[in-house]
């Protein structure tokens, strides 16, 4: 398919399936929010929030529910023209997708899993055999069925007992993050009594198949932090509570080791990590500290043999691998190095093996994979080809094995699945994402570029666009940040972008600071004090690319979602009048109240990333940038805001209280649109197709936006 050029308003009309007549909204009034005054003090200094009311932690307040009700219908009839644009894009994005998939089987135990999606079905199948071909497959669960009645339906994980006879799963049906555990025979697929509630969606078995280890939830912070033991047969109540996090800035998961013999309790604030191991073998077993925690250490470890291999930061920024002999836990000073730590490369990920030990390590913004003999202490690197493309180690579950499985994926190459020979580094495609219709990657072009930021600071940029798309300032540009957390947003393969990039558009990834792109130092100048430079270095890029030629003046959109939802509000007070339209989905605007107030999910959990603003310091600086307490009287571009009832990141208050503010203060006639999946959380509708209705609809409302030439 020919990129569509945007040649005149008739033509635009007929490809979109827009109407040229008047707009059918016209009629319409956008909703107004009722003003309540509410006075917040922190710190000596006074806030008056006048949308407080929005909030209603049971959900259930019919002012609240008539106004999101309201924003909804309003949206939709602003949207009524987009219809048939929205289907037609609906349909273009499912016909891409194979309706018959399944993954690569995977080996653990004694048997092969995989999934497997069957036409038009939301969600897969569970499937297991004790050969590779699959000569023996047997359905251990059909997620289909157990969603059947659900209009949300989230399945978290799966977890056969160790004599592979027993099926542990978690679902989550409200998307608030708070989990259901069932376990089923897998002889004769009947359920067992026992059920779990009110927990997080990892969970662990104890190597007698008796015993589950699973961690309970604060049902109004929604925090994880009592990790308790399940005796089959027994109720919740009776459970043995085993870990008890005292500390409310951790976060607490579960994990098993390779060779089955420890359970792992990890424990996750954002700048500190520990763990502590409980022995599996051992049904009564009390959990022993890896090491003394440490407010600035931060490390995970894996175990082989009778040593422990560490990921740590412990005299190195950018982290190093070290080891220690199992009967030596608990004493940093025994810490043998093995991987040194690098200025210019930060190690961020490693898998052990037998012989092997594999770490992936990013310098210059782009991610390594490197293979090191035990044995003999050689190292090598895996070659791959491309400008900017992601490496995503996974499925390497037995220390006895000399390959290594992964998956590699661009802008412009569906993902490729490759077992790696350890020995010879030999690379064999196991299997490539398949794209339906007329998709030839040949016709795309993906590259990797630095801007430089108002300080100096070098930003990579990822870039994809049709090769027959004209780089002359013409071109729609589609503008995609995250920067928080020091989460890396890497390129990768996705279907439903052939439909804005057949259209014209150049689709740019900012890799922003507060990721780690450039290592530790590149997410630690984008936090805490930092936090503006993460502003600061989207809306330098945007410049930059259209001065570059990327992108149209006029024709420049931005999306963000969760923390970078803030990213949209931040720039958008900044810079404004760099966008023709803005999309944030799910955003975290009210920054300030929101960590101000402990029984909220999360917020005792992100002090070390946004500063607690208890203390003045942080209380001023957030207050500074946060996008409601920056709303102002000015023009604003064209908004599409999105969040779910229902999101136990990002309260649906947040946005709701944000628009409701920028309808009272933006000075301009601009769509601002505000959408509330009435079903969902954080991550909106569940099933492989459902959301695909959301893309449709922001990517319809950006077409709907185009100045034409």
């Amino acid at each position: 398919m020919k990129p569509i050029h945007y040649l005149s308003a008739a033509i635009i009309s007929a490809i979109a399936g827009l109407s040229l007549n008047a707009n059918a909204a016209d009629s319409i009034t956008a909703p107004v929010a009722k003003k309540v005054p509410h006075e917040l003090v922190t710190n000596g200094h006074k806030r008056i929030d006048n949308y407080y009311w929005l909030r209603d932690d049971t959900r259930k307040d019919p002012q609240m529910l008539s106004y999101l009700q309201a924003e909804n219908a309003y949206a939709d009839a602003e949207m009524a023209d987009t219809k048939t644009l929205q289907s037609q894009l609906f349909d273009e994005m499912k016909s891409r997708i194979p309706l018959h998939d399944s993954s690569l089987p995977i080996k653990s135990g004694h048997y092969y899993y995989a999934t497997e999606m069957v036409g038009d079905n939301e969600y897969p199948i569970y499937v297991r055999s004790s050969t590779l071909d699959g000569q023996d497959k047997q359905t251990i669960l059909d997620v289909n069925q157990l969603a059947k009645g659900h209009a949300f339906f989230n399945l978290s994980n799966v977890e056969p007992s160790p004599n592979e006879k027993l099926l542990a799963y978690t679902v989550d049906t409200v998307s608030r993050n708070l989990f259901i555990a069932k376990i089923i025979d897998l002889s004769t697929g009947k359920p067992l009594s026992d059920e779990l509630v009110n927990i997080q969606g990892d969970i662990v078995w104890g190597n007698d198949n008796q015993t589950l280890y699973y961690i309970k939830k604060n049902p109004t912070t929604l925090l994880g932090y009592q990790v308790y033991r399940h005796t089959l047969g027994q109720t919740q109540s009776a459970d043995e509570l085993v870990y008890d996090e005292t500390d409310l800035s951790y976060y607490t998961y579960l994990r098993k080791s390779k060779d089955k013999s420890t359970i792992y309790i990890a424990h996750q604030a954002t700048e500190a990590t520990g763990v502590h191991l409980i022995d599996a073998n051992d049904p009564h077993a009390k959990p022993v500290a890896f090491t003394a925690r440490d407010p600035q250490l931060i490390y995970d470890v894996q175990k082989r043999g009778d040593d422990f291999y560490i990921l740590t930061n412990l005299g190195a920024k950018n982290s190093r691998i070290m080891k220690v002999a199992a009967k030596a836990i608990g004493d940093k000073a025994r810490w043998q190095e093995v991987i040194p730590g690098s200025d210019t490369a930060q190690i961020q990920a490693f898998e052990l093996f037998n012989d092997y030990l594999v770490y992936q390590v990013r310098s210059d913004a782009q991610s390594h994979i490197k293979v090191v003999s035990l044995k003999d202490g050689s190292q090598r690197e895996v070659a791959f080809d491309g400008e900017a493309y992601s490496l995503d180690l996974y499925g390497n579950n037995e220390l006895d094995n000399t390959v290594l499985r992964l998956q590699y994926s661009s802008f412009t190459t569906p993902t490729i699945d490759y077992d790696v020979d350890l020995t010879t580094l030999k690379l064999t495609q196991l299997k490539q994402q398949k794209v339906l219709g007329d998709f030839d990657a040949n016709n795309y072009l993906s590259k990797r570029i630095f801007v430089k930021a108002r300080d100096g600071a070098q930003v990579p940029v990822t870039l994809v666009y049709r090769k027959d798309t004209k780089i002359d300032g013409t071109a729609p540009l589609y503008q995609y940040g995250y920067g928080s957390y020091g989460a890396n947003m890497d390129p990768s393969f996705k279907p439903e972008l052939i439909s804005l990039l057949d259209r014209g558009f150049v689709y740019a990834t900012a890799h922003i600071r507060g990721s780690q792109m450039k290592g530790r130092g590149w997410y630690e100048d984008g936090k805490k004090l930092n936090k503006k430079n993460t502003f600061n270095d989207f809306v330098d890029v945007t410049k930059s690319l259209v001065a570059q030629g990327y992108g149209a003046k006029d024709n420049v959109f931005a999306v963000g979602g969760s923390a970078g939802g803030l990213l949209m509000g931040a720039v958008i007070n900044q810079a404004p009048e760099l966008y023709n339209g803005v999309a944030a989905h799910v955003p975290f605007v009210d920054v300030v109240t929101t960590m101000l107030d402990e029984s909220i999910p999360l917020t005792t959990n992100e002090y070390d990333e946004w500063g607690n603003p208890s203390q003045p310091k942080y209380y001023d600086y957030m207050l500074s940038y946060a996008p409601y307490d920056n709303v102002k009287k000015q023009a604003y571009p064209n908004l599409l805001v999105t969040t779910g009832l229902f999101d136990s990141q990002v309260q649906y208050y947040e946005p709701a209280k944000w628009v409701a503010k920028l309808r009272d203060y933006k000075t301009d006639d601009h769509l601002l649109l505000f959408k509330t999946d009435m079903e969902s959380g954080h991550g909106g509708a569940s099933g492989r197709f459902n959301g695909l209705h959301e893309t449709a609809f922001e990517y319809a409302f950006f077409l709907k936006l185009l100045k034409q030439k």
